[in-house]
C-alpha cells in the first residue's frame, strides 16, 4: 500500500517574538555627540555657503553672451601639440613621482606596524612623519621645493613623492596590521629573520591591498601633477594658469578636455591591471 507523504504544516512567524527594533538606542552622551556634530555642520555651512543673490549674479555672467562659457567655445587647438608635450610632462612627473612614493612607503610603514616595528619609538616616529606628510597639502610641498631646487618638473616629482608616501603609507600600514599573524608566529617560532617574515608572509599577504593603493595613487597624483603646475612645479598646470590669466578661455578649455581624456586613459589602465592581478 502506497501512502502519500505527509506535507508538514507551515509554520508562521510567531507572535511573541517581535521584531527587532530598526535603530539601536543610544545614550545621552551618544545623542549630545550626535547634535553636536550636526550643529557644527549646519553652522558651518551657513558662515561658508555663497549667498544665493550672488550665486545667481555669478551664473547669470558665467552664461552670458560674452561671458566665460561663450568666449571658451570652440576649443582652441592651434597649440594642441605643445599641450600634449606638456601633457606628457605632466604624466612623467606623476608616474616619477608616485614611484619614489610608493618604494619609500614601504619600509616607513614597517616601521609604523605595531607586529613589525623593532621598537615603539620608531613605530611613534614613523606613524607621525607618515601623518605629517599626509597633512600638509601637497601645494604647499611645492612651493617649499621650488625655493629648494627651482622651479620645473623638479619640484613637481618632489611634492608628488612626499604626498604619496604619506597616502600610501598609512594604507600599507594597515594592510600589513590586518594580515593573518598566524604564518607570522610560525616564521617567527622556527627562527625566521625579520625581513624573512616581511618577505614570505606578510608582503604576499598584503599584495593585493598594495596593488590596489599603489594604483590608486597613481590616479591620484595624474590628477594632482595638474593643480602643481599653478605654482610652477612644472606641467600641464603652467599653461593652464597663462591661459586663464590672459583671458584665453578657448585654449584654456582645450587643456581641460586633454587633460580629462589623460585622466581617463589612466583611470581606464589602472582599472583594467587591477582586475587582472587582485
Amino acid at each position: 500500500m502506497i501512502t502519500s507523504p505527509v506535507t508538514p504544516p507551515q509554520q508562521t512567524p510567531s507572535r511573541d517574538h517581535p521584531l527587532p527594533p530598526r535603530f539601536r538606542h543610544r545614550s545621552v552622551v551618544e545623542y549630545l555627540g550626535l547634535l553636536i556634530i550636526a550643529a557644527l555642520v549646519l553652522s558651518s555651512i551657513a558662515a561658508t555657503a555663497p549667498e544665493l543673490d550672488a550665486l545667481g549674479r555669478g551664473l547669470t555672467r558665467l552664461v552670458a553672451p560674452d561671458g566665460m562659457l561663450a568666449q571658451m567655445f570652440p576649443p582652441d587647438f592651434s597649440r594642441v601639440d605643445r599641450i600634449a608635450l606638456k601633457l606628457l610632462e605632466t604624466l612623467q612627473m606623476a608616474v616619477a613621482g608616485a614611484a619614489l612614493g610608493l618604494v619609500l612607503s614601504v619600509p616607513l610603514a614597517v616601521l609604523a606596524t605595531d607586529r613589525l616595528s623593532p621598537h615603539p619609538a620608531l613605530r611613534i616616529a614613523a606613524r607621525g612623519l607618515i601623518a605629517l606628510f599626509r597633512t600638509i597639502p601637497d601645494l604647499v610641498w611645492a612651493i617649499f621645493f621650488i625655493i629648494m631646487v627651482g622651479l620645473g618638473p623638479a619640484a613637481g616629482v618632489l611634492a608628488i613623492m612626499i604626498d604619496k608616501i604619506g597616502f600610501a603609507g598609512r594604507f600599507f600600514a594597515e594592510a600589513m596590521e590586518e594580515a593573518d599573524p598566524g604564518p607570522q608566529d610560525a616564521l617567527r617560532a622556527i627562527g625566521a629573520s625579520r625581513f624573512g617574515i616581511l618577505f614570505s608572509a606578510v608582503f604576499p599577504a598584503c599584495m593585493p591591498s598594495f596593488t590596489a593603493t599603489s594604483l590608486f595613487a597613481l590616479e591620484k597624483a595624474v590628477r594632482g601633477s595638474a593643480a602643481l603646475g599653478l605654482v610652477g612645479a612644472g606641467g600641464i598646470g603652467v599653461d593652464l594658469k597663462v591661459a586663464f590669466d590672459l583671458f584665453n578661455y578657448d585654449e584654456a578649455l582645450t587643456i581641460v578636455l586633454m587633460l580629462f581624456a589623460l585622466v581617463m586613459i589612466v583611470e581606464q589602465g589602472s582599472g583594467w591591471i587591477r582586475s587582472k592581478l587582485i
